[in-house]
């Protein structure tokens, strides 16, 4: 079976043409006519109108819908520091998922940099191209760093997938579990199994979404982070228990929840058995979560499981977020990706669809199909119906949508769209773009 898909995947990306995007032009260019105004002399003109104000650049160029996938490929997946041309498949394959999902163009850039300083240098040298930059695959703890200077220095959104895409789509699942369960958030003891940016991101939101952080065990590799042990880092130290709990079997006994982002099999089903009543277990461990689906299930049937993979039940999968995330946040030119609207986005996941937000039904959010969101039939299928499938675009745009209002009440600099029907007519345009992509001959 592992053959086989090695085999097709391989067959997959050298074929008919190697990688998995292109770069397609807008404009007319079939005279000399049209190229006289692609390039020069008719180019000049444009570029005078940005000299003399720089945000003409939304208006003459591609930046409004221009995003990178910027990585130093020092935590690829589950593969690890496997280096900048070996991890370039994966950041073509996230630029395909921005368009094709949000109809984002997108550019993958692999920088052979390990130092954060030069990498944030680099970074931020490329801004003026783009108008939102998605961090991804950089390890812990020197992405803290990174996303955190690059945020502070740049105008332009920037997010680290890997820590943010995490935590709003598992916080949504976090919500519609706590409701199937019949717990409140505020009242449950949570897990962490894994110290990492994604777990670290993801403890947080959940902190934001009602956990009380003295309900809370992280551990790593060496068991249990106590507040005791020396040397923790600043992103371990906030999550240090006091308590007289030293091993992940320990931590396990009365819990309600189970967040893995560690390693494959560190779960057992006797763990599992140990835990609340209706336990909620997100193994995300990538590509093998910390205990099979197959066994944990069996273990009892009041559990809710969730895994990152595509071939099990109740996928968390990032796709159903950074997308529209992005959309949204380039569409009304945000400066920043801050909290309040990763926590705003989470909210807006679990939304109803009857009980769409005024403004996101201002943005062209029908009540049912476009917005992102958990749809009724988890109610009914349980635990084996926590989370849709990612179908169409553009998904989460609702959801940023709402992240960008609060955002607005926080004072980021951000631009309100001209006209609602403007950007119906830009989510229409998107579309039959789309069509007319789906139907084009692929070129040898």
């Amino acid at each position: 079976m592992e053959k086989m898909l090695r085999d097709m995947a391989l067959a997959y990306h050298r074929n008919p043409r190697p990688g998995k995007t292109e770069v397609i032009p807008t404009k007319p260019y079939d005279s000399p006519a049209d190229l006289a105004l692609a390039y020069s002399p008719g180019v000049a003109y444009p570029c005078l109108e940005i000299k003399d104000d720089e945000n003409k650049v939304w208006e003459y160029t591609n930046k409004g819908n221009l995003v990178a996938v910027i990585s130093n490929c020092t935590a690829v997946l589950g593969l690890g520091d496997i280096g900048a041309k070996a991890g370039k498949p994966v950041m073509e394959g996230k630029a395909l998922l921005f368009k094709i999902f949000a109809g984002l163009d997108c550019f993958d850039i692999e920088i052979n940099e390990k130092d954060p300083a030069r990498f944030v240098e680099i970074v931020k040298a490329l801004t003026p191209t783009f108008g939102g930059i998605n961090l991804e695959d950089i390890k812990s703890p020197e992405c803290f760093e990174i996303e955190k200077r690059l945020k502070e220095e740049c105008d332009i959104p920037i997010m680290h997938d890997d820590q943010h895409g995490t935590a709003i789509i598992s916080g949504a699942a976090l919500l519609n579990a706590l409701e199937l369960q019949g717990k409140k958030a505020g009242e449950i003891k949570m897990v962490v199994n894994g110290a990492g940016a994604a777990a670290v991101s993801c403890t947080r939101l959940y902190v934001a979404l009602g956990v009380k952080p003295e309900n809370i065990v992280m551990c790593d590799s060496k068991g249990v982070i106590r507040a005791d042990r020396e040397g923790l880092s600043p992103q371990k130290a906030q999550f240090a228990t006091t308590r007289d709990i030293h091993t992940l079997e320990e931590a396990m006994r009365d819990a309600d929840l189970f967040l893995g982002l560690s390693v494959k099999d560190v779960v057992t089903p006797g763990m599992l058995k140990s835990m609340a009543p209706k336990p909620i277990v997100f193994a995300l461990a990538n590509p093998d979560p910390e205990i099979a689906y197959e066994v944990a299930v069996a273990s009892r049937p009041d559990l809710i499981f969730a895994t990152g993979r595509s071939d099990y039940p109740n996928q968390i999968n990032n796709v159903l977020a950074f997308p529209g995330l992005f959309r949204g946040a380039l569409d009304v030119r945000a400066s920043d990706i801050n909290e309040e609207m990763k926590l705003a986005a989470a909210k807006a996941v679990v939304e109803d669809g009857e009980k769409v937000p005024d403004a996101m039904a201002s943005f062209g959010i029908a009540s049912r199909s476009a917005l992102l969101k958990w749809c009724k039939a988890y109610r009914e299928g349980g635990a084996e119906a926590l989370r849709p499938e990612p179908k169409g675009r553009p998904k989460g745009s609702g959801a940023a949508k709402e992240g960008m209002t609060r955002e607005q009440e926080l004072e980021v600099r951000v631009r309100k769209l001209e006209a609602e029907n403007a950007y119906l007519k830009k989510l229409a345009a998107l579309r039959a773009e789309k069509s007319l992509r789906t139907g084009r001959r692929q070129r040898p």
